[in-house]
């Protein structure tokens, strides 16, 4: 080896001031001492090398020796290699390999021969020793993988070999894997977490960032070490904090000052360039990649850059799909934009046709408007448009309306007509008469717009690619003005529009037919007439039914079934979410949207029969299939169906919280809010003795005793009355009592006649509460055995069981005059568990049935093995390592978290616990 060696390359390097603490990766550390190898492998800047140093600093105090050696681009021949790596052993145990380093400073034995003896001389050293190779990649080369291995092989228990790198060692990792010989530290551990993002910023570099500040920049540097200390150095000093977080991209200097120089700069043209022309991608596939660059090695290429550790990302557990870390990404294109290259608008069409070929209409749009290609993007928009209907996707029909220039929409009609469809289906109305117009003016026998008026004559330059939805554009816009005037409020107009879409349009075009039959039904829907508004949506479901319109069959299904429990038929409304779960299981590929609101729906009918645990289990199974296969009601209609639960196991906080985050989600479509939720918060909180907050709400609403009734307004009429009946519970207001008592004699008269059965039973429950507390028994009786004739066929349970002390008073007084007594004693036994007392005969199983109940707020029981990822999830090991200490697999792993999840009705690890902390769960 010529020249003297470089001292500082054998110094431990001293940890930096303000390094956080990373107790869970140094639990890993001090397990992979126990193993052959420890391997930490992760791109540049993911605090490798900081990890060790401080590891071995608190380790410091075992006096175990340590060989250090910080390799470099000049060690990968194996004179050097080795000289050094003989030289850090010796450093750490004095003496060791004295007889062969000579050796190779004068002549080049065979490696095998020099590694034996120091092998041998390792073997009879008592303590342990770590050896430690940083930046390993440096040298991975073929001269040193054969001695590297033949060391691996042979290492003696005591000696502990820690490798860092930033690309994987062409070592046999899989047979030390596979004999438990090997610990690994990858990018996905070292990435900081939530709690040590703000440990750096707040402990280490004082800079007392808001949790809300703290979680943007971990979530946008994804807990990448480099990029957090770049960005607290840019912190310093500045007054806008949040200004720079929401800026903090892979155009900050720093970023790409750093990025440029440790990773572009290092690669080789054809990788640098592969790099740079796929940083357009959002994923990366091979077939992709090849289109975009015009070669032919794009997998391998995405296989070489992962062991490579280039800060790809795989997707899946087959590696087909890829993505750059997002603020690698963010330099690449800077770099691209930078370098102002003539191909980039070529780089995006390659990709958007690629997208088109393959099927996936999004992404083939979205890179099309990058190309600046508008004419191209509204072409593949007005093709995608059905499916994307179909499937319930017009959010993403909407992201687009702002990127076309209303010129070149104006002369594609069937586009117009979609924008304005998609305007409506996301509740937005301006500008959907202005499109209805850009769409009606290529028709030959133009409609009339709202206003009379005639539509502009025809003119040149019509542009259609999609010729079978411009034979339905007569029918369509007549439709959609349809859906216009019920979002008005006109019920005549509605009803006049939607029989012109369906004589407009032929006899096989079933969707324009099925959704005008719909929106006359929920005309009748809003204004009570719900035999009429059941007949309009099963007209509609038959019609969507044969073109294939499974997610919209899902949706009218929840109409149909909200219809069924406003009539009071609970098993025809669980029949119609079973029959629409059958037709959706029966669809080919994933779960259409919709799927998860009919376990919602089934939850709602379960809470009713005071089945909490099926009600619950139905929770879970729609969040575990997940929003994706929900429609826009979904995110609401759960919230409010799992605070129903929280309430009825107590929590009462928990449930009203639940309620202001459904009102914060709410979307009605064009259904009418037949049940808003600020009256069911209005009712919880009356239940619950706070009623001065309950008529606070009945001021805000203008609500009065004496209003004109109607269906819309009647949920909040009823939540009128029982407000009324808890104030005069609270004051004994004789003025609230009759006008609860005047009110509910209306609402009865108009729910009977308007066949509204579940109606009629809540308020005929609560008039019997309104008789008993004037005194009156006989009528109060009378009214309840009313009340429970009506129920029982259907099995309503908590409509009487949510009620008070009182209700335990009357089921007790009618259940001797009772035939059916089973059905009665069954409402009494709920009310005296919420009672906590127990009649003759039920005394012995009032504990049993209170055990029932479980942790107040839990939706589900938890497993054994829930229980035990759990506890797992309050610790500040990562996925993998709470998988490797069950022995589990790491997608096992995923779905008993997942159900944690549901059960506890959170969506992350952190609420996990918390929850967990406030249910008391071990």
């Amino acid at each position: 080896m010529a020249g003297p060696l470089v001292e500082t390359k054998l110094f431990i390097p001293r940890p930096r001031r303000g390094t956080v603490v990373r107790h869970r990766l140094s639990e890993r550390l001090n397990r992979g001492a126990q193993t052959r190898l420890t391997l930490l492998s992760a791109p540049a800047g993911f605090g490798k090398t900081t990890l060790l140093a401080q590891w071995l600093a608190d380790a410091a105090a075992d006096r175990r020796p340590v060989a250090w050696l910080s390799l470099d681009e000049s060690d990968g021949q194996p004179t050097p290699f080795w000289t050094y790596v003989l030289t850090a052993l010796q450093r750490a145990v004095p003496g060791l390999g004295a007889g062969v380093l000579p050796l190779m400073q004068t002549a080049q034995p065979p490696v095998e021969a020099v590694l034996s003896t120091v092998i041998n001389e390792l073997s009879a050293v008592p303590d342990d020793i770590h050896v430690v190779l940083d930046d390993y990649h440096l040298v991975d080369g073929p001269g040193i993988q054969a001695g590297m291995t033949f060391l691996l092989e042979h290492l003696p228990p005591q000696v502990h070999l820690l490798i860092s790198t930033r690309a994987d060692p062409a070592l046999p990792l899989a047979r030390l894997r596979a004999r438990g010989e090997l610990v690994e530290i990858r990018a996905a551990n070292l990435r900081f977490t939530l709690d040590e993002v703000a440990a750096y910023f707040n402990e280490a570099s004082g800079l007392n960032l808001a949790k809300k500040d703290l979680a943007a920049l971990e979530g946008r540097t994804e807990g990448w070490a480099a990029a957090l200390q770049l960005a607290a150095l840019s912190l310093r000093g500045r007054a806008d904090v949040a200004g720079f977080i929401a800026g903090f991209t892979g155009d900050n200097r720093y970023i790409v000052d750093y990025l440029v120089e440790e990773v572009l700069r290092r690669q080789p043209d054809h990788i640098r360039e592969f790099l740079l022309q796929t940083s357009v991608l959002d994923r990366l596939t091979g077939p992709l990649c090849d289109a975009v660059t015009a070669r032919n090695d794009g997998r391998a290429m995405l296989e070489s850059l992962e062991r490579a550790n280039l800060f790809v990302i795989p997707l899946d557990d087959n590696r087909q799909w890829y993505r750059y870390h997002h603020l690698f990404a963010d330099v690449l294109r800077t770099h691209l934009r930078d370098e102002r290259r003539d191909d980039l608008p070529d780089l995006h069409l390659r990709a958007s046709r690629w997208y088109d070929q393959n099927g996936e209409p999004l992404p083939a749009v979205r890179h099309s408007l990058a190309a600046g290609d508008v004419e191209h993007a509204a072409g593949l928009i007005e093709l995608a448009i059905p499916a994307l209907r179909r499937n319930r996707q017009e959010g993403a029909i909407r992201g687009w309306i702002d990127a076309v220039p209303d010129a070149v929409v104006r002369v594609r009609p069937v586009l117009a007509a979609g924008f304005a469809g998609a305007l409506m289906m996301t509740g937005e109305f301006e500008g959907v008469e202005e499109r209805l117009r850009d769409a009606e003016q290529w028709l030959e026998e133009p409609t009339t717009d709202l206003s009379g008026a005639p539509a502009p004559a025809p003119a040149a330059g019509m542009v259609v690619l999609d010729e079978q939805e411009l034979a339905r554009l007569p029918g369509t816009i007549q439709l959609y003005r349809a859906a216009l005037e019920l979002a008005r409020g006109d019920a005549v107009a509605t009803v006049r529009h939607a029989q012109s879409a369906i004589e407009r349009s032929a006899d096989d075009d079933h969707l324009t037919r099925s959704a005008a039959s719909a929106l006359s039904g929920l005309t009748f829907w809003g204004g009570g007439d719900l035999g009429a508004a059941h007949a309009a949506y099963s007209a509609s479901i038959q019609g969507l039914r044969r073109v294939g319109h499974v997610s919209d069959v899902l949706g009218c299904s929840i109409t149909l079934a909200d219809i069924r429990i406003a009539q009071g038929r609970l098993d025809e409304a669980l029949r119609t979410y079973q029959e629409a779960l059958r037709l959706a299981a029966a669809d080919a590929g994933p779960e259409p949207r919709g799927t998860a609101d009919m376990y919602v729906g089934m939850s709602q009918i379960a809470h009713e029969r005071d089945d909490l645990d099926t009600a619950a289990a139905h929770l879970s199974r729609s969040r575990e299939i997940g929003e994706h296969a929900g429609l826009p009601q979904n995110a609401y209609r759960w919230r409010v169906a799992m605070a129903r639960i929280r309430e009825a196991r107590g929590d009462l906080g928990g449930a009203l919280q639940l309620l202001d985050e459904a009102q914060r989600v709410y979307t009605g479509d064009l259904s009418p809010n037949v049940r808003p939720i600020p009256a069911l918060h209005a009712r919880m909180l009356a239940a619950h003795g706070q009623v001065g907050e309950a008529l606070s709400w009945t001021r805000d609403q203008h609500l009065s005793a004496d209003d004109d009734l109607s269906y819309l307004r009647e949920y909040e009429h009823i939540t009128l009355a029982r407000v009324l009946l808890a104030q005069y519970a609270a004051d004994r207001s004789e003025v609230s009592l009759d006008g609860a008592t005047r009110l509910l004699e209306r609402l009865l008269t108009a729910a009977q006649e308007g066949g509204r059965g579940g109606s009629a039973i809540e308020i005929l429950v609560l008039q019997a509460l309104a008789h008993h507390a004037r005194g009156n028994t006989p009528a109060a009786l009378e009214t309840l055995g009313h009340a429970l004739s009506l129920a029982e066929p259907a099995g309503y349970v908590r409509v009487f069981t949510d009620e008070g002390p009182s209700m335990t008073t009357l089921l007790r007084a009618i259940a001797p005059s009772r035939a059916s007594s089973t059905y009665v004693r069954r409402l009494l036994a709920a009310r005296e568990r919420a009672d906590g007392t127990s009649s003759v005969g039920d005394r012995g199983n009032t504990s049993a049935n209170q055990a029932t109940h479980r942790v107040q707020g839990l939706l589900e029981p938890l497993s054994e093995r829930e229980r035990d990822v759990l506890r797992m999830l309050g610790t500040d090991l990562d996925g993998p390592a709470i998988a490797r200490q069950l022995f589990v697999s790491l997608n096992t792993l995923r779905t008993h978290t997942k159900n944690i999840y549901a059960k506890l009705g959170v969506s992350s690890r952190r609420e996990a616990v918390r929850r967990a902390g406030e249910l008391g769960l071990p």
